[in-house]
């Protein structure tokens, strides 16, 4: 995690992530890779950037608070039932942890996460 420190700059769209499968389970559409780049530890929240390709895929959320970077997709509440959220660049959402969602990526995704 020492890609961020203090005072200087990281660029988030030129960060290297090691993506891989998304676990077939999940998957309900299409192949999307995803993964994740930790970038810093600040007390007991980690910071860091995850991306996923196109396809639709479920999960069961951490607590996390995100801004997308670049991107488009949907994301559907399964439980708790919310209104679904069309995402992209520069929108920020809260997950808490234990919500389940599917995931529909139309152009892929890239964000930065707060996750305790």
């Amino acid at each position: 995690m020492s890609a961020l420190r203090p005072g200087v700059p990281v660029d988030l769209h030129a960060v290297t992530i090691e993506t891989e499968p998304v676990e077939p389970g999940l998957v309900e559409s299409g192949a999307p890779v995803a993964g994740a780049a930790a970038l810093a530890e600040v007390g007991e929240v980690e910071v860091g950037v995850w991306e996923m390709t196109p396809g639709v895929a479920t999960d069961v959320e951490a607590d996390e608070v995100f801004v997308v970077l670049s991107g488009r997709a949907t994301i559907e509440y399964l439980e708790p039932a919310l209104p679904t959220a069309e995402i992209g660049p520069g929108s920020m959402v809260w997950l808490q942890e234990g919500m389940q969602t599917r995931w529909t990526v139309t152009e892929t995704l890239r964000k930065v996460y707060v996750a305790g």
